[in-house]
């Protein structure tokens, strides 16, 4: 029994150092905004007591719904890219035998590493109205068809969620090119010698056995969105008018530039419960155990 309590409390005493540090840079961060929330305040005077008013405001503000919509677009439109391209993109390399795939594989992560202040500034000229990549091409091909894809209310938050994508892409490529590299060979050559098309192998081995790199790319595509503010800051300044606000951008916006502290930790505190419900949501739905099920 003395051999039991003595153990757990060195347990504890390793696990102290950790805890501490997670309440330092976690909780006490997250109890503030929470307290912070309750007030009007603007962060450097004394705020006074608002209780759940900021949240009242806050969710009658079409401003916070378009914000809120636009985070979801952000992720749609990340998530897809990144499934449909990642994926796609791993089993063609590993399909197709080649000198040059790690040329392409290079070629996917370097985005990635590169800033986004960079990114930003290249997809800013190729998408420029009057001399940009994506319009010239439009007129070198002889369709008379150019586009305003920062500058449109349709096509603002769109067009800032791909370049988002499409730099962090790569990531999700190598998770899934490193996972179906993992899958041992002798399930595939089963299946060839049982009859089984290529489609019909990545659906029955490999999809079945990619859960942990759909589970990642979920989690990746959220985060992003939820935290979205550098691109969008770059590229639009949450333009046209408001149309490409997102909810970092909105808690940017109004507790930095506008002073209006306890609003900006009510959408700080939303952000918080979303990324939470969402984690809760993705870890019920792909469960590990049922990769090995």
């Amino acid at each position: 029994m003395r051999q039991s309590t003595s153990t757990k409390l060195i347990l504890f005493l390793f696990m102290l150092p950790a805890i501490l540090f997670f309440s330092i840079i976690v909780i006490y961060p997250i109890t503030q905004s929470i307290y912070g929330s309750m007030l009007d305040w603007d962060g450097i005077s004394n705020g006074s007591w608002l209780g759940l008013g900021n949240y009242k405001k806050l969710f009658q503000s079409d401003l916070f719904w378009l914000s809120q919509k636009n985070t979801m677009i952000y992720l749609l439109v990340s998530f897809l890219y990144s499934l449909i391209i990642g994926f796609g993109a791993a089993v063609l390399l590993i399909s197709v035998r080649s000198k040059l795939n790690g040329l392409f594989r290079s070629s996917f992560f370097l985005p990635v590493v590169i800033s986004s202040t960079v990114v930003c500034q290249m997809w800013l000229s190729i998408l420029n109205y009057d001399s940009g990549l994506v319009n010239s091409l439009f007129r070198a091909l002889g369709l008379d068809y150019r586009q305003e894809w920062l500058t449109s209310s349709a096509t603002a938050i769109i067009t800032v969620a791909f370049v988002n994508a499409w730099q962090y892409m790569g990531l999700t490529f190598m998770m899934f090119y490193t996972n179906i590299r993992s899958i041992p060979e002798e399930y595939f050559e089963a299946a060839r010698i049982d009859g089984a098309t290529t489609v019909q192998i990545h659906r029955h081995i490999t999809l079945p056995l990619l859960q942990e790199a759909f589970r990642f790319t979920v989690i990746s595509s959220v985060s992003g969105a939820l935290r979205a503010f550098d691109s969008v800051y770059i590229m639009t300044n949450g333009g046209p008018g408001d149309y490409s606000h997102t909810l970092t951008f909105l808690l940017y916006k109004t507790a930095f530039m506008q002073g209006k502290y306890g609003y900006g930790s009510a959408v700080a505190v939303v952000i918080v419960l979303e990324s939470l419900l969402f984690f809760f949501i993705i870890n019920k739905t792909i469960n590990k155990r049922d990769v090995y099920a």
